[in-house]
């Protein structure tokens, strides 16, 4: 089996009303880089890549055919409050303050503007969860 680089066995893909202003906005409030896009003839994004790190997601334009999805996310970082002061700065809704968790993580969560829900992490320990 090949997966691609940058890519894991499962990874994330996004349908978002708005998909240009949704990748902006990944960029913005988690620094995503965007490494690739295809358009449909109408302009509108049909498969845009995201790097975050060493993990992709791809986000496209909704459609009837494809509406717009709702997912909920786990994203590391190295600074949990950094990031959910820069991810409500780019339009981000705080639905969880930052806290230490018991099960070593130092977390806090927002919903983006598509509906989807970050959870975002800083890991507080190299051992394992269970």
């Amino acid at each position: 089996m090949h997966v691609p680089e940058g890519f894991a066995v499962v990874t994330p893909y996004i349908f978002a009303d708005g998909a240009e202003e949704y990748v902006r906005f990944l960029e913005a409030a988690f620094g995503a880089r965007e490494v690739g896009r295809s358009t449909a003839p109408d302009g509108r994004i049909a498969n845009c890549q995201l790097q975050f790190g060493t993990t992709t997601i791809m986000v496209s334009e909704a459609s009837e055919q494809f509406p717009a999805s709702r997912a909920a996310l786990y994203l590391y970082v190295a600074d949990a409050k950094t990031t959910m002061s820069t991810a409500e700065q780019a339009g981000a809704e705080k639905i969880m303050d930052v806290e230490d968790m018991p099960y070593g993580d130092r977390q806090g969560g927002v919903r983006d503007p598509s509906g989807n829900i970050w959870w975002i992490s800083q890991r507080l320990t190299a051992g394992p969860y269970f």
